[in-house]
């Protein structure tokens, strides 16, 4: 069995009652095997000799009420294999704790805060204590609890990361009817399974899960009367728009905006009878559809 050398960071964000975990691992699709969460239960990350089953067994003690060393000592207990073992846990109240068996490979260990655990295993110094640090700051700044993760992985990595190099990484974030069509818990599920630089993929790939999944910030609201010149330039290169460009946001302007932000999935930033857009919406289009330079 290979070891899933790797850091992690499990944590919870009470404002929103989020739960989240962020791994980074050489190691091929290590989003598929380590994090896992559920609303309401809290967040597992199973890893080094990772037994899969602390995932769903984690979750079910944690909805049913064990605290998070609880789970930990639950699950290690009865386990031949702990001292291979390394999990990091937060429970349904946001507490947390780490465990990391004694025949884990150097690096290997833990840091516990206030609402959150970073553990890793074949890692240089220092990796664990950049994250705790680094998660520390994010998470009293702006944004939201899978940019506090991510950053926090970032950091991990600044200071030293696995030390035999980096394949891939994700993050999860679970709320209760936080997923999509508003039936799930599964806000936000981004996977990174082969990539030289898989953080900074997961940064860009995140950053474009915020603009088409975020609720728009009213202060990026611009009415359409502003752009509609801007948005029939784009809508008649789509294809979508045949009329003048008259700076008049008609209705036949806003039957074709309506399709071009279907096809581009833009819906929960314009559903399409508003009267204003999200100015990220219009940029994005714009750098999308933009002028041939030498068209």
């Amino acid at each position: 069995m290979r070891p899933i050398t790797t850091f992690s960071i499990v944590a919870y964000d009470p404002k929103n009652e989020e739960w989240g975990v962020a791994v980074q691992s050489k190691f091929l699709a290590v989003g598929a095997v380590v994090p896992w969460a559920r609303a309401g239960a809290g967040t597992v990350a199973t890893q080094s000799y990772a037994n899969l089953m602390y995932g769903p067994d984690g979750l079910d003690l944690m909805e049913g009420g064990k605290t998070a060393q609880e789970t930990i000592q639950a699950l290690t207990g009865p386990d031949e294999q702990r001292a291979l073992r390394q999990v990091g846990v937060v429970d349904k109240n946001g507490k947390a704790a780490s465990f990391t068996g004694e025949e884990c490979h150097n690096w290997a260990g833990g840091i516990v805060g206030e609402g959150y655990a970073c553990q890793g295993n074949i890692l240089l110094p220092g990796t664990v204590e950049a994250m705790s640090a680094a998660f520390e700051e994010a998470r009293q700044g702006p944004g939201e609890l899978a940019d506090w993760l991510v950053k926090a992985l970032a950091a991990g990595q600044a200071a030293g990361g696995d030390s035999r190099g980096r394949q891939s990484a994700s993050v999860l974030v679970v709320r209760a009817g936080g997923g999509y069509g508003g039936n799930n818990d599964r806000y936000l599920d981004l996977r990174v399974d082969d990539h030289p630089t898989p953080i900074a993929e997961l940064e860009r790939i995140l950053a474009i899960h915020h603009l088409f999944f975020q609720s728009p910030d009213p202060a990026d609201l611009v009415p359409l009367s502003e752009v509609a010149a801007d948005l029939q330039h784009i809508l008649r290169k789509t294809g979508h728009y045949s009329g003048e460009i008259s700076g008049a946001f008609d209705a036949e302007t806003r039957k074709a905006l309506r399709a071009l932000v279907g096809i581009e999935n833009l819906e929960e930033r314009w559903v399409g009878d508003e009267d204003e857009i999200d100015i990220k919406v219009v940029e994005f289009l714009q750098d999308k559809f933009k002028p041939n330079r030498h068209g």
